[in-house]
């Protein structure tokens, strides 16, 4: 048996051994952990936490377990939740062989071979959903990926991607069957943006995406007075990180040519996330930070605040960023993130924006 067999049957047992077939039970994972160090000598030799933190993964995904989610986590790398519910035992559902083998021309029920927890009535209603739509799905129209999961799983959120909603991909995995059978098409987000005025589509050249709403009816004000830095023939309120989603929409409205992009965000982790995550996924696109709009945020550097606490501090962000930046200004940018400081985008007002004009 298999280091990974090894750690993985003895997570179970424990689970096994405080399921209850009525209600859940709460246990906290260092516990869990500390059991299985005891049991097994060579613990740190097989790298046992890693292998430890994929068992409690695939319990997971199982729902043999549930993260409580209250933001306390086990101090481990990579971190899993503090607290984890252990799901009440399931009784064990074995589907027909006759009917599983009548859908075999379409999927392929290996993982549930192997997997027989996984044979449950709520999955096979999923399946015979989606086998029916298969059969006809030449003759179907391509629509969003929320109405075709509203459809065939009772939910509009049930195949979107990311950690927040990860069942859908993770069904089509244990089928085998991939997304672009489902006719379904991601549409890009829109966004908000103000165009200044005389310039037409044709005439958009250079772009500033801001990321807070307060700083773009700012910029509205100020290009409108042709006060703004860079004359932008076009400002986008990038919401955040919503404009990484949103980003995209851009080519659907405006004609396919060489534009140049100006982002200005917060200064701080975030902030950092955001632009330098826009430059990796558009490579082709000309994205660069507004330095001079940066700059000026740095002279209000008394009114910079608290940084909120996030999971992890991307030091690669955070260099790619400071790059931009001469040596004296990324003292004070260094400073300011070993001190956890941040300067918040609404420290440009219409007020403090007169001092350099």
């Amino acid at each position: 048996m298999s280091t990974i067999d090894v750690i993985e049957k003895r997570v179970r047992g424990f689970i096994a051994d405080i399921q209850h077939p009525n209600q859940k039970k709460k246990i906290n994972i260092n516990d869990l952990e500390l059991q299985l160090r005891r049991l097994l000598d060579d613990y740190f030799e097989m790298d046992g936490y890693s292998l430890f933190y994929r068992a409690i993964e695939v319990l997971q995904e199982e729902g043999q377990l549930s993260p409580i989610h209250n933001h306390q986590y086990n101090g481990r790398t990579p971190e899993l939740s503090l607290y984890y519910w252990v799901n009440v035992k399931m009784e064990e559902t074995h589907w027909d062989r006759l009917e599983m083998m009548k859908l075999g021309d379409l999927f392929d029920f290996s993982y549930y071979e192997r997997h027989p927890e996984w044979q449950t009535n709520e999955e096979w209603m999923r399946i015979e959903s989606l086998y029916q739509f298969l059969q006809t799905s030449h003759e179907r129209e391509t629509v969003s990926v929320e109405e075709r999961s509203l459809e065939l799983f009772g939910h509009e959120k049930f195949l979107l991607d990311g950690d927040r909603y990860p069942d859908g991909s993770r069904f089509l995995a244990r089928i085998g069957i991939s997304e672009d059978k489902l006719k379904i098409v991601k549409y890009e987000e829109p966004f908000v943006f103000w165009m200044k005025q005389g310039k037409e589509r044709k005439d958009i050249q250079r772009i500033l995406i801001v990321e807070k709403l307060a700083f773009f009816h700012t910029s509205i004000q100020l290009l409108e007075t042709n006060q703004l830095d860079y004359e932008p023939d076009l400002i986008i309120y990038g919401e955040g990180i919503k404009i990484e989603q949103s980003f995209s929409f851009f080519f659907r409205m405006f004609p396919q040519k060489n534009y140049l992009f100006y982002y200005a965000g917060d200064l701080d982790v975030e902030g950092y996330g955001i632009l330098i995550r826009l430059m990796e996924k558009y490579p082709d696109c000309c994205i660069q930070p507004a330095l001079k709009i940066y700059r000026k945020m740095l002279e209000c550097l008394g009114q910079r605040n608290d940084q909120k606490m996030v999971k992890r501090q991307n030091l690669k962000y955070r260099d790619s960023f400071l790059q931009w930046f001469t040596e004296e200004e990324q003292e004070i940018l260094q400073k300011l993130w070993q001190e956890n400081k941040r300067i918040p985008q609404e420290v440009l007002t219409i007020e403090t924006w007169r001092k350099w004009l």
